[in-house]
């Protein structure tokens, strides 16, 4: 039997694996597999809105009106945005977006593109 990962958010050892997902059945809790093996790794893990992996080269869109800084303009809904960078600072997403240019976007306004 090997031993699986205990719960990131109530540290129980009971977890169990269903399919490709770990769940916690003390605090109800359920994370990837993927997550679990980049958290062993101590690496940080960056996810979109709905909580897909990012990693660097994937392609995002924007899922909420984002009003620039500066009277810039609007990045509409549904603005396809390719080849991310990762980056760890407030904003974890560096990119160009064609209209606008470089900037940095924040992960939690962006849903993978699969």
């Amino acid at each position: 039997m090997s031993a699986l990962p205990p719960c990131p958010k109530c540290n129980s050892e009971f977890t169990y694996e269903d399919g490709g997902q770990y769940v916690c059945p003390e605090c109800a809790h359920e994370w990837s597999a993927q997550a679990a093996e980049a958290a062993e790794e101590g690496a940080k893990v960056y996810r979109d809105a709905v909580g897909n992996i990012l990693q660097d080269g994937d392609t995002v869109t924007v899922i909420k009106d984002l009003k620039l800084k500066g009277g810039g303009g609007t990045v509409k809904v549904g603005t396809k945005v390719k080849n991310i960078r990762l980056v760890d600072s407030d904003h974890d997403i560096d990119c160009k977006i064609d209209g606008f240019g470089a900037m940095s976007l924040k992960s939690e306004f962006v849903k993978k593109v699969v």
